[in-house]
């Protein structure tokens, strides 16, 4: 109750926060970089088991093997299944995650280096993380979707966990800081022999904590005409449902980077508004074109400053977006930003290498891209951009927008052998053709 506890709300509203302008990253790949010359997994997902609402299979082979997870019905309907489906690995990882942020919380408030935004570390300095994490929830909720928390409460009811528990969990992608990169490439850029439109979407985020042993991939397919859009596959985590990587049945596939380095242009931040890993997701269930979620960037109560690459296979085309609370700005080739010699415009290409503004990381991504410019292809991205440039250290997405595919790595889990990064490890390729018809367990 917002009234039961003002001066909770008057602290958030005075925290209402101004991005620091003016520094860049300083980090750079390593010139040693090599080639990753691992086999593409091509087979078909198998086959595990099915409840009522859902089916699990697998994807890949040994230590790169990732669930694949289907569930149809309601938001409760599609919750319920997952919980019912992963039950143990779910409750491992919303277990091990919190013991994560315990922890990682307590160090961070005692240290100048921490994944926390500096604002929350405040909060839950004087307040709790339970409290911390409960007013995020609460100011955030008048703009966030009732299915979200219908799913969850599916989810809680299949699983055993609590809801709250769940419901925090959820909000840890808007209150840490991470490095990704992307690109959007199209026309002369690509190889006419492939794709007319392949995007990238490389997460480098948290390789220490729990999440590298929970990947999942989890295809809903809500009721049709129910108001709860589309078929979409959301690429993350065992009971994560926000998303932040991901391709839906209408083509239309997301990128993101989390912004450390801004300039003045992102203007202010606030915490009221929705979550962005929830807002990500109603771009990949709602919008059937670009023009769709651009139109739902442009009207949301948008938060933190991010950037944003939407593709759409229908039209082979694709966006870059400066998001903050202040602007929603959309970038194609000829007019992206920030203008510096490390971030030249490339023909038929919207990139960024792990920030806005990151010499060493941006300026080695645009020297790849410009070395393969007209022969870009899924496996080209695979093999000889990602390990060089060194980025999607957790999980990465190569979307083939035209033909419908995706490729997917993940970051080796704890027991697993071979390369520690996702960029270094083998990739599974999907037909999300053949993804999105998997049909209803009768």
């Amino acid at each position: 109750d917002i009234m039961a506890a003002p001066s909770i709300y008057l602290l958030v509203f005075l925290s209402g926060f101004r991005t620091l302008h003016g520094a860049e990253c300083h980090g750079k790949p390593s010139p040693a970089a090599t080639a990753n010359n691992n086999p593409i997994y091509v087979s078909p997902p198998s086959f595990v088991k099915s409840v009522a609402n859902g089916k699990l299979f697998t994807v890949g082979l040994g230590d790169n093997e990732i669930n694949v997870v289907h569930v149809w019905g309601t938001p409760y309907q599609m919750g319920h299944a997952q919980g019912e489906l992963m039950k143990d690995i779910a409750s491992k990882f919303i277990d091990e995650v919190w013991e994560y942020l315990e922890d990682e919380v307590e160090n961070a408030i005692n240290s100048t280096v921490s994944i926390f935004k500096p604002w929350f570390l405040k909060d839950v300095a004087d307040l709790g993380l339970d409290v911390a994490l409960d007013l995020e929830i609460d100011v955030t909720r008048k703009y966030t979707g009732q299915y979200f928390f219908d799913e969850i409460k599916g989810l809680a009811d299949a699983t055993g966990l609590d809801a709250k528990k769940l419901e925090r969990i959820q909000l840890v992608g808007e209150l840490t800081k991470g490095q990704c990169s992307m690109f959007g490439a199209s026309g002369t850029a690509v190889a006419n022999t492939g794709s007319k439109l392949l995007q990238l979407r490389a997460l480098d985020w948290n390789t220490d904590g729990p999440f590298k042993n929970y990947p999942q991939i989890t295809v809903y397919h809500p009721v049709s005409g129910s108001g709860n859009g589309h078929a979409f596959a959301n690429v993350g985590f065992t009971g994560w449902i926000g998303s932040i990587t991901g391709m839906s049945a209408t083509r239309v596939s997301i990128s993101e980077i989390g912004v450390s380095f801004p300039d003045n242009t992102f203007g202010s931040d606030s915490r009221f508004g929705i979550p962005f890993t929830y807002f990500l997701r109603d771009i990949l269930q709602f919008s059937d074109t670009l023009n769709d979620a651009m139109t739902r960037t442009t009207s949301a109560h948008r938060t933190c400053s991010l950037l944003f690459g939407y593709g759409d296979g229908k039209s082979d085309t694709f966006r870059g977006v400066q998001y903050s609370h202040s602007v929603a700005n959309f970038f194609t080739d000829s007019n992206l930003q920030p203008t510096a010699d490390w971030h030249p415009r490339i023909k038929g290409i919207v990139y960024w290498g792990m920030d806005w503004l990151c010499p060493g990381y941006s300026s080695v991504l645009a020297k790849q891209l410009q070395s393969f410019h007209g022969n870009l292809t899924p496996e080209v991205t695979i093999h000889n951009i990602l390990p060089i440039v060194q980025t999607g250290d957790l999980h990465i997405a190569v979307y083939d927008l035209t033909n419908n595919l995706m490729f997917v790595s993940t970051a080796r889990a704890d027991g697993e052998t071979g390369p520690q990064y996702a960029y270094d490890r083998p990739f599974i390729r999907l037909n999300m053709t053949e993804v999105f018809a998997v049909e209803l367990p009768k």
